[in-house]
């Protein structure tokens, strides 16, 4: 059984070995999860990962066999080691729940623990966030795109690995999704499984309306044939017709035909016209191969007649997009007893870190209840919210707005207090409902799939001079 408090970069085991050797180790430090815009694919994000984030750090600790293997490198101290024995997570993690719609810069996650704590659960922590976040984020976009048809989630056999293949389609059902075909991921989370036959069904019968008619046979109650094995409108819809009339003389109504290939547009037309014609206009069309967005986007536009997408290799991997590129930085660090805020700096000006332990606060119209901009704040900071409130833009400083009819949203919420869990994670279903509401209170112009309008993340004026302070400090 593997034990994924080893599923770690080595440098962040010799840099505790190196903060307990210099007394540093049970030094408090605040550290941030978050990610960087790569474009308008990044644009905002949907989170994810929280739940197996939680299992994660919930089962912190050492085996004797890891440390004989972290002996066997011959690289760390032995007072190390030993204290490794009874290694526990002791801290605070504050993060946003599932679902939530997040933008660059923002804490997903925020870590408060002892420095060498803080430290380990780096990796792991992006790691999952990264990946599920950046599932359930392409799912959305999908989805959207899909303009309220039924989306499912197809990608297990081209994901990268099996953890990949199961948390990808849990992101995705967050992201949107209706279903997935990948059955061990429908039976842990109990969302709804779906799939119908290949060609080779098909190809291993004398002929293509033998195949269905075996199929129908079986599956009365939900028959749903794929018609491009051999020649889509010539053979496999009228056959799939043709056993479609029969269902009905058993009593049994089709689910529909799946198209795999060619122009989805005008096949997925001329079908619907020839269902119709034969009496069956309740049938679906349902289209695979290759899907993701941008082309699910260009065949609505070209008015294809299809009622369900499923999408695989695109969506499960985040083809054209990866990486989320999600990072973990130090933002303060206990000295001499006080916490001390800390920035990174770079000639690049989207790399330098925001300082001090803070929270983000999300603004919503009193009135309508949509998203007005989100502040990120020191966490000490108050609001009063019979108060007017003026942000500002952080780069562009004279771009200024006065609130006066709003609420105010905490986005942080308590996962760990002293080492001990105190948020337990909804189920599948309930957050992927929240998703779809969150996305539901943003305005359509920051949603598009193109060009989306900027959403105004700024900084409260005390986290902004800190900041100013801090970099006037090192000399920029």
């Amino acid at each position: 059984m593997r034990n994924l408090t080893m599923m770690t970069d080595l440098y962040e085991l010799t840099m505790m070995n190196g903060y307990w050797r210099y007394g540093m180790a049970q030094n408090t430090a605040v550290f941030d999860l978050f990610y960087r815009k790569q474009g308008d694919e990044t644009s905002h994000a949907v989170v994810a990962g929280l739940e197996q984030a939680i299992e994660y750090v919930r089962d912190l600790h050492f085996s004797a066999e890891d440390i004989e293997y972290l002996r066997s490198l011959n690289t760390f101290d032995e007072g190390f080691l030993d204290l490794l024995r009874d290694f526990r997570f002791t801290g605070d993690i504050d993060a946003m729940p599932e679902g939530t719609i997040v933008f660059p810069t923002e804490p997903i996650v925020r870590v408060c623990a002892p420095m060498m704590e803080a430290q380990l659960v780096e990796t792991a922590l992006l790691n999952i966030i990264n990946h599920q976040t950046l599932i359930a984020t392409k799912a959305s976009r999908v989805v959207q795109a899909a303009q309220g048809d039924g989306v499912l989630e197809f990608g297990l056999r081209r994901a990268q690995g099996p953890d990949a293949g199961i948390y990808g389609a849990r992101a995705s059902i967050i992201g949107g999704c209706v279903a997935t075909s990948n059955v061990l991921t429908g039976q842990m989370y109990d969302i709804p499984v779906r799939g119908t036959h290949a060609h080779s069904w098909v190809m291993s019968f004398p002929s293509e309306l033998d195949a269905f008619r075996a199929y129908a046979e079986i599956f009365p109650r939900d028959c749903l044939l794929l018609v491009d094995t051999y020649d889509t409108l010539k053979s496999g819809v009228p056959n799939a017709i043709t056993v479609f009339k029969e269902l009905r003389g058993r009593g049994f109504e089709p689910s529909g035909i799946r198209l795999d290939s060619g122009d989805l547009a005008y096949l997925s037309r001329t079908a619907r016209k020839m269902l119709d014609e034969a009496g069956f206009p309740q049938a679906r069309i349902f289209a695979s191969g290759d899907l993701d967005e941008e082309v699910i986007w260009d065949l609505k536009a070209q008015g294809a007649a299809i009622d369900v997408w499923g999408v695989g290799t695109r969506m499960i991997t985040s083809q054209n997009n990866p990486a989320l590129g999600g990072v973990y930085k130090l933002s303060a660090e206990e000295v001499d007893g006080t916490l001390v805020p800390r920035i990174k700096i770079s000639e690049n000006p989207a790399k330098i870190t925001n300082p001090g332990k803070k929270k983000v606060l999300r603004i919503y119209s009193k009135e309508d209840r949509h998203a007005l901009a989100d502040l990120i704040a020191l966490d000490s900071e108050v609001y009063d919210e019979q108060q007017p409130l003026t942000i500002f833009d952080p780069e562009n400083t004279w771009k200024r707005m006065t609130l006066t009819d709003y609420t105010l949203r905490p986005l942080l919420v308590p996962v760990f207090r002293n080492g001990r869990q105190v948020y337990e994670s909804p189920d599948l279903h309930r957050i992927a409902a929240y998703a779809k509401e969150e996305l539901d209170t943003f305005w359509s112009e920051y949603k598009r799939l193109h060009r989306p309008q900027r959403y105004k993340v700024d900084l409260s004026q005390n986290l902004y001079n800190l900041k100013q302070e801090l970099l006037a400090r090192h000399g920029h």
